[in-house]
């Protein structure tokens, strides 16, 4: 165990040197995971004489020092931390807006600096970061679409779902069906292969999206390769040559695309990566861009500045010496090294090229969140933003600097993973974003809203403490280290606020006491899933609809977990099993499945939410005059039981709609199961196009029982609220759900 001293050393780092996995248990950290801990963060402790060395510096620093790197204000009074100053303390602050203040009070939202010079002498700077109170609620009770967007294809699209198809859904859900906003996985930009990692969860970038989503033919230079490229007889054949160089990927674009949708194959990410590569790369050599397109661009280039270009910087030298940075040249593996700079002027066309990548993807993502509110949703897109970065990718390479080295993040043991988890995603350093006022994650979040409506933010505990693994150990040899939630929080609050936006917190799991409270003061909301909301620390008995939060978006299930239908049925054990996943004898797995799903149903079938097919002698028709399944009924009845909660927010899980077997990822696999790679199917397993969705009868009927109740308080079906907190039940303690949300991670 940790000594007095080391313990006290890193409790001013805020390295936790002990962990709860259960409320009524307590597990020592290891000294070797504390040593490390700190070491990430630059401090020495491997020694007992470099231990009290440290600790005299750090106490020594902090009695001395004015201020804090950064402190926060919320709303128009003075900040805490400057009210505490001694009295007869002069302030000057600087805001972002060009001012220069005597005094902290009343001061508009934005990150300033702010100097104070005490009356014996000492002076101090730090950061200021002014965000309002909070967040205000989504205009309504609304409820929207989770889909994993590559699993989304049209007869349009190349192998895999794109912008365009995002569009096309929002579009029609919004006019059609009044939904109000359709959820997303992380379009991040992914380390480039092949193969290239399928999460979504584990990018190369989370600022920049990946342009593998981009709809080629709404590239408006697309249009014009068959035109003349520039001026003379030669103009002509220059333009047949750009038209032929489309050829290829077009009729690549058409075998992935068959391939998929009619024989069966997986989601290929990369053939379509490189059928769409080619293709810009055609458009890009050969169609210049209009005077008003390039200076769009060029406002896009100044607008992103360092951040783009370090990015496109890496794009390149990835093309040239592989996606590992750190096996490149030595002079490469520094963004700020002569040899960069150097090797950025010789590849500057290709770093112009992912540039370029990104200004178009952005300008899609932007069009798409604009066809969504213009369909008429409130909310819009909702993107994800994931917990890390690829430790090999572009933000891991340019920020060095703020990211703790030798580190991974991950998940304690407890008790439904005995062996921890490592998300191999390395965490930032808290001192380093203290210290550069949370300008990273500040920049992050304006990229992301830049074009969302709302914001899930994956693992949003992390926002006050992370899980540390130290490289080459097993995940039960981490620690906990924590963050300035409160500065993260205002970051968070800021930029939303900013973009009139709304922020959802993936909170499910084992949550330490106070988290939920502070995200819920400042406007954050929650993730409840219907499964995970029973009453862990009573009977353990599904929590009463009326007593859920109402500060949430409620779900039936997660792409983390099995389809409704496949957990109503029980073959969600069955795939498990076949894949050696079990840590039960088969039969004890099933047994407590079925007795799950009885529960349920006998709850559903009590409160009058299952509707036909015995319950009440009558057996319900779809919109087109065709009888529903008994299936059906019952993913109906579960989302009924959800417009019961006071829930603002009700998403439906898309494949659901059609019956859907297979889950989007399968927690614990890597090659044994096609994670990240399946499209929308139907419970034989055949895939639905996008235009087949949205002429399904069974999704139809599906969504009408949500649309037609969503507006009114509680759902037409009986009691609760759209305002007001509701009951927290087992969503507010440790109600145990990342048994299975945390492993998907990766």
């Amino acid at each position: 165990m940790p000594s007095a001293d080391l313990s006290r050393l890193a409790a001013l780092h805020g390295v936790a040197t002990s962990y709860s996995p259960s409320p009524d248990r307590t597990v020592a950290a290891s000294v070797t995971a504390v040593t490390r801990a700190l070491a990430a963060l630059g401090v020495d402790a491997g020694t007992p004489e470099a231990v009290r060395a440290a600790l005299a510096a750090r106490e020594r620093e902090r009695a001395e020092r004015l201020l804090p790197p950064t402190v926060v204000g919320w709303g128009t009074g003075v900040p805490p931390a400057l009210a505490a100053l001694p009295g007869g303390t002069r302030l000057l602050v600087r805001t972002e807006q060009g001012e220069t203040r005597p005094s902290a009070e009343n001061l508009p939202p934005g990150v300033h600096r702010v100097t104070a010079t005490a009356p014996d002498g000492r002076t101090g700077e730090a950061h200021l970061i002014v965000a309002p109170p909070g967040l205000p609620a989504p205009p309504a009770r609304s409820y929207g679409l989770l889909v994993q967007l590559y699993s989304l294809l049209s007869r349009r699209s190349w192998g895999m779902g794109d912008l365009a198809d995002l569009g096309e859904l929002a579009d029609w859900a919004g006019r059609t069906l009044g939904a109000g906003f359709v959820q997303i996985n992380p379009l991040h930009a992914a380390v480039p292969g092949p193969p290239t990692d399928p999460s979504p969860y584990r990018p190369s970038s989370r600022r920049f999206p990946d342009p593998v989503h981009l709809r080629i033919e709404d590239v408006p230079e697309f249009a014009y390769l068959s035109e003349s490229k520039g001026e003379g007889a030669g103009a002509g054949v220059e333009g047949a040559e750009g038209r032929a160089r489309l050829e290829g990927p077009l009729r690549r674009a058409a075998e992935l695309r068959e391939a998929v949708l009619d024989k069966g194959a997986l989601i290929d990410r990369d053939a379509v990566w490189a059928a769409k590569k080619a293709a810009l790369e055609a458009v890009v050599d050969e169609v210049p861009l209009g005077p008003g397109r390039l200076a769009a661009y060029r406002d896009f280039l100044a607008e992103q500045g360092q951040a783009l270009e370090d990015h496109a910087t890496w794009c390149a030298l990835a093309e040239v010496h592989g996606p590992a940075w750190h096996t490149w040249p030595a002079s490469l593996r520094d963004p700020r090294s002569p040899g960069t700079a150097r090797a950025r002027r010789e590849l500057a066309a290709r770093v112009d090229f992912h540039s370029r990548l990104a200004w178009l993807t952005d300008t899609q993502l932007t069009a798409v969140q604009r066809t969504a509110r213009e369909a008429g949703m409130p909310l819009g897109i909702v993107h994800d933003l994931a917990v890390g970065v690829h430790p090999e990718g572009s933000d891991a390479w340019a920020q060095q600097d703020t990211l703790a080295p030798g580190m991974s993040v991950g998940a304690p043991p407890d008790a439904f993973n005995a062996r921890g988890q490592d998300w191999g995603l390395p965490p930032w350093r808290p001192d380093r974003l203290a210290a550069c006022g949370y300008a990273p994650f500040r920049a992050l979040l304006q990229a992301l809203f830049r074009y969302a409506g709302a914001l899930r933010i994956d693992h949003v505990m992390g926002l006050f403490r992370l899980w540390w693994v130290p490289r080459g150990l097993p995940p039960t040899e981490g620690t906990y280290v924590r963050y300035d939630a409160e500065a993260m929080l205002a970051v968070l609050v800021l930029e939303a606020s900013l973009a009139g936006a709304v922020v959802i917190g993936e909170d499910l799991g084992t949550v330490e006491p106070g988290v939920r409270e502070t995200l819920r003061e400042r406007g954050v909301y929650g993730t409840s899933v219907l499964w995970f909301e029973r009453d862990w620390e009573g009977d353990g008995r599904p929590l009463p609809p009326e007593t859920w939060r109402a500060d949430c978006l409620a779900t039936v299930t997660t792409h983390d977990l099995p389809p409704t239908a496949s957990r109503l049925t029980g073959e969600h054990v069955g795939l498990r099993d076949g894949l050696g996943l079990l840590t039960r004898p088969l039969a004890e797995e099933h047994a407590e499945a079925a007795a799950d799903t009885a529960e349920w149903l006998d709850l559903l079938t009590r409160l009058g939410l299952l509707h036909g097919h015995g319950t009440d002698g009558t057996v319900p028709t779809r919109a087109d005059g065709t009888a529903t399944t008994e299936e059906e009924a019952r993913i109906q009845a579960v989302h009924r039981y959800l417009l019961r909660t006071p829930a603002r927010m009700i998403g439906v899980w898309l494949p659901d709609g059609v019956g859907d077997r297979r889950p989007q990822n399968l927690p614990g696999t890597w090659d044994q199961y096609p994670n990240w790679r399946l499209p929308v199917a139907d419970a034989q397993g055949r895939p639905v196009t996008l235009e087949g969705l949205t002429a399904s009868p069974r999704l139809r009927a599906l969504l009408d029982v949500v649309r037609t109740r969503t507006d009114r308080p509680g759902g037409a079906e009986g009691t609760g609220g759209v305002s007001g907190t509701g009951g927290a039940g087992g969503a507010e303690g440790t109600d145990g759900a990342d048994r299975a949300d945390a492993p998907g991670r990766t």
